[in-house]
Order: structure tokens, then sequence, then C-alpha cells
């Protein structure tokens, strides 16, 4: 048996991030969900930044500018393309799991990160156009992002909260979510809204990599997550949850993102096997899924209480390292990354749309 099976069996949903045309077109996508255990898809700008400087999109583009397309606009038809074919390949697993699993992601424009009422218009607008069940209106967890992801799963927008870094921030994500679930209920609304809370791992990794002692490199993002899996399982106990599933609600599940190995000396599924948890998902980079298929071992399940995470996390504070000083550098860099690789993509677009005419 595959370890991504095993993995699956263990109760985590194992999701890709990624998606390209290519993946559709020639079928590996349909494999991956067949025979390595795959329910469910992510997407970000900088994954449709690479994917759309293919071939693969140009009749796509072409038949666009026909249409008078451009820009963003453009750029949201090829995306919808993308994901609502995704979506209907996952359609089953959503069915199956009467919509616990089977999700496909869509982030709105990263431009919006800071400005809560254009992120609520540009939610609702996109989540419409998709016209599918299955797919996640992707939002950041700024300040100004967790007011509109209230606003969002209150108007029964389905939200993936996104560039999560901190117990706090993932917290945060989870009021805001619980409020705007108790908000449909009082409303006399139904109170089923989709929700996962993504929390980036290896970034932190990242961030301190040659900056603290060697026995503590690649330690802090898997430690990070032990707290936040603790502040998970908490609240999913908590009277106040509890309240809201017996109305109907069901729970937002918690998501491990960037959990591909950014440092060559270390394991090539060193978040996978450290984050194996059930009820969660782990969204990985195709390489890290085709690595686990292959030669990857599953360990035992994170431990409830976040296992000895205080004790490295205190060790981390000792070597100079400021977890909150760093979890808002890291939203605020995330940020910008995004808005970045979006200025680049929209920049294809244009450039291709040029070349194309």
């Amino acid at each position: 048996m595959k370890s991504t099976q095993k993995l699956h069996d263990l109760g985590q949903s194992l999701w890709l991030d990624n998606i390209t045309r290519d993946l559709l077109n020639s079928g590996t996508l349909k494999r991956y969900i067949g025979e390595l255990s795959v329910t469910g898809l992510t997407s970000n700008p900088t994954i449709f930044d690479h994917a759309i400087k293919s071939s693969a999109y140009d009749a796509a583009i072409r038949e666009g500018l026909e249409k008078g397309k451009s820009g963003e606009n453009l750029f949201f038809d090829l995306a919808l393309d993308d994901l609502t074919r995704a979506a209907d390949l996952f359609r089953p697993v959503y069915d199956r799991t009467n919509g616990v699993d089977g999700w496909v992601s869509l982030e709105v424009s990263p431009l919006l990160a800071h400005d809560t009422v254009r992120t609520i218009a540009a939610a609702k607008e996109l989540s419409g156009r998709a016209g599918r069940h299955n797919l996640f209106i992707k939002i950041p967890g700024t300040k100004e992002g967790i007011i509109a992801i209230e606003e969002a799963i209150f108007a029964g927008v389905p939200v993936n909260v996104t560039l999560l870094f901190s117990r706090e921030h993932y917290l945060a994500a989870a009021e805001a979510y619980l409020c705007g679930i108790e908000r449909r209920i009082a409303a006399g609304l139904n109170p089923q809204v989709g929700s996962v809370a993504s929390v980036f791992v290896s970034r932190w990794d990242v961030a301190v990599a040659g900056k603290v002692p060697s026995e503590l490199e690649n330690r802090l993002g898997i430690a990070i997550s032990g707290r936040i899996y603790k502040a998970y399982l908490d609240l999913l106990g908590s009277p106040r949850s509890q309240r809201v599933y017996n109305a109907g609600a069901r729970p937002q599940r918690l998501l491990w993102a960037s959990t591909g190995t950014k440092d060559p000396k270390a394991s090539d599924t060193l978040y996978v096997k450290a984050l194996a948890a059930p009820f969660t998902v782990n969204t990985m980079p195709e390489a890290t899924l085709k690595a686990l298929a292959d030669h990857g071992e599953i360990g035992p399940i994170m431990a409830p209480d976040g296992g000895n995470c205080e004790k490295v996390l205190e060790r981390f504070s000792q070597a100079g390292v400021s977890v909150d000083d760093l979890a808002a550098q890291l939203q605020d860099e995330g940020a910008k990354s995004f808005v970045k690789s979006w200025s680049e993509l929209l920049a294809v677009i244009a450039s291709k749309s040029a070349e194309l005419k």
C-alpha cells in the first residue's frame, strides 16, 4: 500500500498544491485522484503565474481577447476554466463525504489583501461565476481579511483562509468563521458553509535558516504547527463550537500549507511525516506528493497536546527568535510575494495578449 493511501486512511486529506491545464488535459490529475488518494486541490497567484506562461493557454487567451476580455478579467476566466474542471473531477469525493472533502480553491486578487470591502465583493462575485459547490474562495488572514472572512461566511461563500502563520493568526481566522456561522444561525440560514484555515509551515524554517543553532534547523515550522494543532483540537471540543455543530454547522478544518521541504539537506517528506493528523488537510506540491508515494513514511500521528512544541519554541526564544514578530513579518512578506506574482502574471497575460492579437 502506498504511503499516500496510508495517510488518507489515517484520516488526513491529501490535496495537490498545483493546477495547470496540462495536468487536466493529460489526465494526470485524474490519475493522482485514482492512484495517489488526492482528494482536493489548491491554487495561488504564483502557481498560475508559472502555468499561464506555457502555450497551453494561448487558444483560451485568444478566445478571451475576441470577447473583449483583458487583464484580471481575462485571468479569472482562465483560472475558473481550470478550477471548475478540477472541481468536477473532485465532485464525487465531495458528494461521497457530504461536502467535507473534494474542494478546489481560487484566490481573490492579492491587491485586495488590505481592502475589506472589495475583498467581500470579489469573493461573492467569483463564487457566483464559478457555480460550483466545492470551490473555496481564498481570502488572506490579514487584519482586513479577517473582517471579510466573517462577511463572506455569513453570505454563504465557502472560504479557504490563507496566509496564516501563528496560533494567534489561526484563532483569529477561526473566530471569524464561527462569528459568520453564528450570524447565519441567528438569521435562520443554513449553517453548513465550508471552510479551511491554511497554516503555512516551511516558511518559518526558511526565515531562520543559518540564524539558529544547527540542532534547531528545520524544527520551527513543526513546533509552531504543534502549538496550532493543540489550539485547533481545543476549539473543536469547546462548548461554543459544539453549539454551532448542534445547529447543523460543520467544523472549519485545519490545513497544512507550504509543506514542500526547502532545505536540500532535509528529507523531502519532512513536513508530511511530522504533520500526519486526522481531520486535517495537507496540501502538497507535486514533487512532495510523488516523493511520499515513492518512498515516504508515515510516522505516529501528531500529539493532541502539541507534544514538546513549547519546549522547542522556548529554545528558539533563547536563540533570539521572537515568534510573534516573525509571524507578522511572514504574513506581510507572503502578501507582498503574492502581489509580486500577481503583477508578473498580469504582465505575462498582457504580453501574450499583444503577441496573439
